[in-house]
C-alpha cells in the first residue's frame, strides 16, 4: 500500500533514493522496481532486517531491473551518515508526527538531497487523526507513538521554511481511516472485535484484488477523509551569484 502516488513523483532508474523512516520498506521496495539505486534507513534494526531479507529475495527474483541496487541500514533521521548533495529524491512517510525535532529532521533531508531534487513528505490527515486521538488515548501515548498532529498549511509552511518549494499536494487512503476508528473504539490491541476483523478483511481483499468499484470510491472520498496526507517539493538550484560566493 503506497502513500506517495509515483505518477505524481516519478522515479527514473538510476535516481539515488532516501527512502527516511523506511519501516517495513514499502516505499523503498516501489522504488527498487523502478531501477533507482535505494538507501532504505530506520532507526529499528529489525525491520531493517526484514527490509535487507526482502530486497534480497527481489533480487533473486528478478524484480528490479539492471543496474538498479538496494541497501537498508540503520541510521539517525536527525544525523544522517551522508555527505550533502548525497541523493536524487527523499522520501519521509508517516515518520516526522513520530519525532519531537521535526524541522532538524526536514534541515536534514534539505542537506542531503541535491539541488533540483526532490522530495515527499506523508503525515497523519488531521482530521482523521484528530477523532482518533479522541476515541483512544493509548493509539498515541505509547512509546514513539504520535506526538503531534499536523494541519496542512502547517506542514506546507515547514517545508517552505526548510527552503524547499512544494509543487503539489494530494490526500491518501480514505478506506483506511475508519478501519482506524473502528481500532480506537475498540481497543488498538483488540483485533478479536468483529467490526474490526470484518473492515480489516476489506481492506486487504481491496489491496490484494484493486477491484474498480473501490478504487473510485478512494479516489471520491479522499479529498474529504484521506488518512494521509502528502506534499510534494524541489530543492531549489542556489542562484549563480550565491554558487560562486559558496566556491570561494
Amino acid at each position: 500500500m503506497l502513500t506517495v502516488d509515483f505518477s505524481r513523483f516519478p522515479i527514473a532508474p538510476g535516481d539515488r533514493v532516501l527512502d527516511l523512516g523506511c519501516g517495513a520498506g514499502r516505499h523503498a521496495f516501489e522504488c527498487y522496481r523502478r531501477g533507482a539505486q535505494v538507501v532504505a534507513l530506520d532507526q529499528n534494526a529489525e525491520e531493517i532486517r526484514e527490509v535487507t531479507k526482502w530486497f534480497a529475495a527481489m533480487k533473486e527474483a528478478g524484480e528490479a531491473p539492471e543496474g538498479a541496487t538496494a541497501t537498508a541500514m540503520e541510521g539517525d533521521a536527525l544525523a544522517l551518515p551522508f555527505p550533502d548533495d548525497s541523493f536524487d529524491v527523499v522520501i519521509i512517510s508517516e515518520v516526522m508526527e513520530h519525532i519531537p525535532d521535526d524541522k532538524g529532521v526536514l534541515a536534514e533531508m534539505v542537506r542531503v538531497l541535491r539541488p533540483g531534487g526532490r522530495i515527499a513528505v506523508t503525515v497523519p490527515r488531521y482530521g482523521p487523526e484528530k477523532v482518533c486521538w479522541a476515541l483512544s488515548d493509548a493509539y498515541h501515548e505509547v512509546e514513539g507513538g504520535h506526538i503531534r498532529i499536523y494541519k496542512a498549511d502547517e506542514l506546507v509552511a515547514k517545508v517552505r521554511e526548510a527552503g524547499l518549494k512544494p509543487y503539489g499536494s494530494h490526500h491518501a487512503h480514505a478506506l483506511h481511516a475508519p478501519y482506524w476508528w473502528l481500532k480506537c473504539a475498540f481497543g488498538v490491541d483488540n483485533d478479536k472485535a468483529l467490526p474490526v476483523r470484518a473492515y480489516h478483511k476489506l481492506l486487504v481483499w481491496d489491496i490484494m484484488k484493486k477491484p474498480l468499484a473501490t478504487r473510485l470510491a478512494e479516489r471520491t472520498l479522499n479529498p474529504v477523509m484521506g488518512k494521509s496526507f502528502v506534499v510534494y517539493a524541489t530543492k531549489p538550484h542556489l542562484p549563480r551569484l550565491a554558487e560562486e560566493a559558496a566556491a570561494q
